[in-house]
């Protein structure tokens, strides 16, 4: 084999390397522009497969009954916000890590998702995640729901952009409690005193902020406005 020959191998292999390399270089670039204008798309993916099996899970959850003990202790209590404290503390007994339990509605940011109790890793990534250290809707107290802004789903990617007096719905498998934003605050991830009970019934929403960097967290506030049993 002459040395000419033997050089044409090598150059298409070449050619076919460069053909990939530059592929490649198109597809992260591609990533990179999907992720700065909307969210990473591969987790997104993700994240809409967990919703729709949430959706079924929330679905099984609003239509079943309360076990006869309980039922039975519900009669018994005649005010109604009693009544809405207590399905909360039943709902909260019988949920574990990452089961659906709600659903966030934030029609000013377009968000409409089922939300999951706990806010480990691997909860974040079917949904917002509530703070199991804080109350459920109904129960006094200051409800706390964090979420993701770039990844899976990103359904807090535009909380900045809520106003005061946006309304903020959670539907519970109990009720439907009615939010209105009334300001946000960027704090530091070491901030805990956020989710502390003050004197009326509120909620907030917890992401990290600014975009792309987990330095600071964006807080937003709102205040019960309307609670409504189902």
């Amino acid at each position: 084999m002459t040395a000419t020959a033997r050089r044409i191998p090598v150059r298409r292999a070449l050619r076919t390397l460069s053909s990939v390399m530059i592929v490649m270089g198109a597809i992260l670039l591609a990533d990179a522009a999907a992720t700065l204008l909307w969210q990473e798309p591969v987790s997104a993916v993700y994240a809409h497969l967990q919703q729709n099996a949430l959706d079924g899970d929330l679905s099984e959850l609003e239509r079943a009954p309360l076990p006869p003990a309980e039922q039975r202790a519900l009669d018994r209590i005649p005010d109604p916000a009693r009544k809405l404290a207590f399905r909360a503390r039943a709902l909260q007994r019988r949920l574990e890590d990452g089961d659906a339990m709600g659903r966030i509605v934030m029609p000013g940011i377009g968000v409409s998702d089922v939300f999951v109790e706990g806010t480990e890793a691997g909860d974040l990534r079917k949904g917002p995640g509530h703070y199991p250290d804080t109350p459920l809707p109904g129960e006094h107290g200051t409800v706390a729901i964090a979420g993701h802004r770039t990844t899976y789903g990103a359904p807090f990617r535009k909380i900045d952009e809520l106003e005061r007096g946006d309304r903020i719905e959670l539907r519970m498998p109990y009720g439907r409690f009615t939010y209105r934003v009334e300001r946000s605050r960027i704090v530091p991830p070491t901030e805990t005193s956020v989710t502390d009970r003050v004197d009326h019934d509120r909620l907030i929403l917890s992401a990290c902020h600014p975009l792309y960097s987990a330095a600071k967290r964006i807080v937003v506030f709102a205040r019960l406005d309307v609670a409504e049993a189902r």
